[in-house]
C-alpha cells in the first residue's frame, strides 16, 4: 500500500455540506469520498499510474 500524502484543503461551506451528504449516502466519511471522487476523476482523465496488477479492461 503506498504512502498517504497530507494536505489542507480549504472548501466552500457549502460544497463541504454536500460532500458530507454524498459521504454519509455511500456509508463514507468526508475524507474517503473526496478520495474516492480524485481517484475516479484521475482514471477516466487517464493519468492514473498504470502497475502491473492492472487489467488492460481498467486502462481506457
Amino acid at each position: 500500500m503506498s504512502e498517504k500524502k497530507k494536505f489542507l484543503l480549504r472548501l466552500d461551506s457549502d460544497i463541504y455540506t454536500a460532500l458530507e451528504k454524498w459521504a454519509a449516502d455511500d456509508l463514507r466519511s468526508a475524507n474517503a469520498q473526496i478520495e474516492f471522487l480524485l481517484t475516479d476523476a484521475v482514471r477516466k482523465a487517464g493519468r492514473a499510474r498504470k502497475t502491473d496488477d492492472q487489467e488492460p479492461s481498467e486502462n481506457r
